[in-house]
């Protein structure tokens, strides 16, 4: 299944749990609720919010069963007339596919190549920094270039997204772990992370950070270990690399993080960016107001996001 965030353009309230169907959005909830009514289950149906949540923070923490009968809704709008609660890709927004108050989790230098681009040393221990949820942004979203930054970078990643809690986790049972796989751009402001050893001030800016368009669930994606990534920028291929070349694979860095922190669902990582960033090349090449960053994983989807600069209160 491929999960989105969604609400229909021009409309107010949360953003609601869909799936991809026949590429439009299917409102999984309602859907589900349909499936109840049909099998004459009155009380589940009037009480769905606590069978199938339509948040996502709600739907990530009841964990494999909310993909159980996600799946369930997803078998009966193959065989019943949903077009009620289908919507076009046109007629809706995507927010980014994780929950409010999930951790973000990245992962630097985690490419040999990449490491030599930016004359690092490999490291010993996989490196850890965070994003908090004012950077993140969905795919229909631009991404914000701040006016206290003049060297904006991109960094196309392949990302894990947790489904059930996670402490103390052996490499060889994580990938049980994962709810499934997204897409992020880990932009970068390089001046103002290189201003200080920690990078938090140049990985978390205000609406720079898309993740998406969905989750494409583990069932779908069972091997990690061995996907594309490519990320364009303007159409011009900047970045082409696989999940085999990290340097710590998927269920090493699970293990690591877990053995620190307790994973909650709805959590992500991403896992780290290929060499081609803007910065490495020769002269450097940042990104600059309608710039558009395209970003394909194979198996998963593309994420395509335009730069734009950023208004701020006293302009």
């Amino acid at each position: 299944m491929r999960l989105v965030a969604y609400k229909q353009k021009n409309t107010l309230g949360p953003y609601r749990m869909g799936v991809v169907h026949h590429e439009n959005v299917l409102d999984l909830q309602e859907a589900y609720r349909l499936y109840l009514l049909k099998r004459d289950q009155v009380d589940l149906a009037n009480a769905i919010e606590h069978v199938l949540p339509s948040d996502l923070t709600s739907f990530f923490k009841l964990g494999e069963q909310s993909i159980q009968h996600a799946q369930v809704a997803l078998n009966f709008a193959e065989e019943h007339d949903v077009s009620a609660i289908s919507f076009l890709f046109h007629d809706v927004t995507l927010a980014p596919p994780v929950p409010n108050g999930a951790k973000v989790i990245c992962i630097g230098t985690n490419y040999k190549n990449h490491v030599a681009e930016m004359k690092a040393n490999i490291p010993e221990y996989p490196v850890l920094f965070s994003k908090f949820s004012n950077a993140l942004i969905g795919a229909n979203d631009d991404i914000q270039k701040s006016p206290y930054t003049e060297k904006l970078d991109y960094e196309g990643e392949f990302t894990v997204v947790i489904g059930k809690e996670a402490s103390h986790v052996k490499k060889e049972n994580a990938l049980d772990y994962i709810a499934g796989y997204t897409i992020g751009n880990d932009i970068s402001a390089r001046d103002l992370q290189k201003r200080t050893p920690q990078w938090l001030q140049g990985k978390s800016l205000d609406k720079s950070t898309p993740i998406g368009p969905w989750i494409v669930t583990a069932d779908e994606l069972t091997d990690p270990s061995n996907v594309q990534i490519e990320t364009y920028v303007n159409g011009e291929k900047r970045q082409s690399s696989n999940t085999k070349h990290l340097i710590f694979n998927i269920p090493t860095l699970i293990e690591f993080i877990s053995s620190l922190i307790t994973l909650q669902p709805g959590d992500v990582i991403l896992t780290g960016t290929p060499d081609g960033v803007g910065f490495a090349m020769d002269p450097p090449q940042f990104l600059k107001a309608d710039d558009t960053i395209r970003i394909e994983v194979a198996g998963v989807g593309v994420l395509e996001n335009k730069v734009v600069d950023m208004e701020t209160p006293d302009q």
